[in-house]
């Protein structure tokens, strides 16, 4: 259940088209559903920008597969981040029309279009950061967001991100992928007056330290407008991003 299937069933009901006793069928499973290994949150798009997303890690295939396919019956769009080949091979089973991203390491399925939100470039350093940088792109265009990729243009040669400014000032919002030192975020953000997402990423030597360094370069950038998601955390960095665009819609 997401908002706008929501508001088209109300106003079926307003209209007679439904009736009461068949709105209320449609919402019975309105908040949660229990399974006992995990209660499933089927109020999520109502109340936030996106349904409920499956966070793989912890979980085994089979209770990942058992919520993946509750979800999608819901008729709405489901992710599930952190996913391996070994989920996805049980979550076909249930789920025919799910697909498996390798490099961004999720699985989804599109049951739905969602109005086109507006514009996100999600821009990385470099090849290395293309994991976390993809796990944002694909949830974006999920959620129906427009996504330029702007990748492997890192500070140590400046000028391939000089070639795509036009690229950058044109999205609405911006998603900056980086490991290393993190530099990247602060240069976009000295760039352009859009609002940045800045993502550190694990990639680095030891002194990196699993994406400390990154993550500490970004919190005390000097660019003004930049704002920063955990390690790694690519999904994150799409749910605000998403947040930022729908915002001017309320």
């Amino acid at each position: 259940m997401d908002k706008e299937r929501l508001r088209v069933l109300l106003e079926e009901v307003a209209t007679g088209r439904v009736t009461v006793e068949e709105a209320l069928s449609q919402l019975k499973l309105l908040p949660y559903e229990d399974l006992g290994f995990a209660k499933i949150d089927y109020h999520r798009g109502v109340r936030d920008v996106f349904p409920e997303v499956i966070f793989c890690p912890g979980k085994t295939p089979e209770q990942i597969a058992v919520i993946f396919n509750k979800l999608a019956a819901q008729g709405t769009n489901v992710l599930a981040t952190r996913a391996t080949e070994e989920v996805f091979d049980v979550v076909k089973n249930e789920v025919r029309d799910a697909v498996f991203h390798p490099v961004a390491r999720l699985i989804t399925v599109k049951k739905k279009d969602f109005p086109r939100a507006g514009k996100v470039a999600v821009v990385t350093a470099g090849t290395s950061d293309l994991p976390v940088a993809e796990e944002a792109a694909i949830s974006l265009e999920l959620m129906g967001a427009e996504v330029v990729r702007i990748y492997d243009v890192g500070v140590a040669g400046i000028h391939r991100l000089f070639d795509r400014l036009e690229d950058i000032n044109e999205a609405r919002v911006l998603i900056v992928v980086a490991g290393m030192e993190g530099a990247l975020a602060s240069v976009v953000g000295g760039l352009t007056r859009r609002p940045v997402v800045a993502v550190p990423t694990s990639v680095g030597y030891g002194a990196n330290f699993g994406g400390l360094s990154a993550l500490l370069s970004m919190l005390n950038t000097c660019a003004t407008g930049v704002g920063v998601v955990n390690i790694d955390n690519g999904f994150g960095a799409a749910a605000l991003a998403f947040s930022i665009l729908k915002s001017a819609e309320d």
